[in-house]
């Protein structure tokens, strides 16, 4: 009997509710490309984990998310998900939510920045962990990481990039939105305020809070990062929302008039714009392309980027090559 391939997705969606840092969109992003994965893609709704901090607005039924979007229940969802992986796999990780950028201040890299997104409990998962994950993915399958967030360009530490920086600007813009970002200096003074430990290292901190369940970055400062290098063309790839120097936008009901009031993040709202115009195979680089236009149009200042090996940029989005999509569409 031949082996039937598994299509596995986690969707990750943080409105951060009630806090000076609430987004409005994040949620309907993900609920949105559930309802995708399933119709447009052949994933099965119980292959798809959905971790959001709004399980009201998730769906009835056992779609409703159950498990809240911490750095560790976030880490262990993905961690099973690639544990579970065979060649010939999609696996698929959406995250829509705050990002934020970490110094690194190792003596090789002055000032260089590294990229991280923050989970719900501030717990940050930076490109390291991604970096990891990735390395775990066996041969054959594909990982694809579409992050809708600030700072998401080189989510995935040392992945080779494909569409990088863009130059061009919007020269004037009415839109109104929040950017997806949190400062390092809050994180930090929000961190400091929960273990009341006088320090300006954020690892410190991290380790305070969550010990085991901190990101590799600040587990294991003692190791090499060469230990999480990219050895050679793998099977990540990751489509960001923006440059890594650039925020993304969360545009909320007052300002989403164009569909219905309902809130959105504006990389992952092009995304679904792509999928609904073109209804057969898309290259990841046809996808990031078209969604940089679509932003463009609508005047957004942030540029998606696509990073892969060569032969996933021109690969199909969510598709492994004994795999038709669909011709219906979403």
């Amino acid at each position: 009997m031949a082996k039937v391939n598994k299509r596995l997705a986690v969707l990750v969606g943080c409105n951060y509710p009630n806090t000076q840092y609430e987004l409005h969109g994040c949620v309907n992003d993900v609920v949105a490309m559930r309802d995708v994965l399933i119709n447009r893609f052949g994933f099965k709704q119980m292959n798809i984990k959905l971790l959001t901090d709004a399980p009201a607005a998730a769906g009835e039924g056992s779609s409703s998310s159950v498990v809240l979007p911490t750095g560790a229940n976030i880490k262990a969802a993905l961690g099973k998900m690639v544990s579970q992986a065979e060649a010939g796999d999609v696996l698929f990780f959406h995250y829509s939510g705050h990002g934020t950028r970490v110094p690194n201040l190792k003596p090789a890299h002055v000032f260089r920045q590294d990229e991280a997104i923050v989970p719900a409990n501030f717990n940050l998962i930076t490109d390291m962990d991604f970096r990891q994950l990735v390395n775990r993915v066996p041969e054959g399958a594909s990982f694809t990481i579409l992050s809708d967030s600030c700072h998401s360009g080189g989510l995935i530490d040392k992945e080779k990039e494909q569409i990088g920086p863009s130059t061009y600007k919007t020269t004037s813009s009415s839109l109104s939105y929040k950017p997806k970002t949190i400062p390092f200096e809050s994180i930090l003074h929000h961190l400091s305020a929960l273990t009341g430990i006088n320090s300006s290292d954020i690892g410190t901190h991290l380790l305070e809070s969550f010990g085991a369940n901190a990101s590799l970055k600040f587990l294991v400062p003692q190791l090499n990062s060469d230990l999480f290098k990219f050895l050679k063309p793998d099977e990540g790839i990751l489509l960001s929302g923006c440059q890594a120097d650039e925020t993304s936008a969360d545009m909320n009901p007052m300002t989403s008039t164009e569909r219905g009031g309902k809130a959105y993040g504006a990389f992952s709202n092009a995304i679904q714009m792509v999928l609904k115009d073109n209804s057969g195979g898309l290259s990841n680089k046809q996808v990031v392309t078209m969604a940089r236009k679509v932003l463009e149009a609508q005047g957004f200042d942030q540029h998606p980027c696509l990073y892969c090996s060569d032969r996933n940029a021109d690969a199909t989005f969510l598709s492994r090559p004994d795999y038709k999509p669909s011709v219906l569409g979403i």
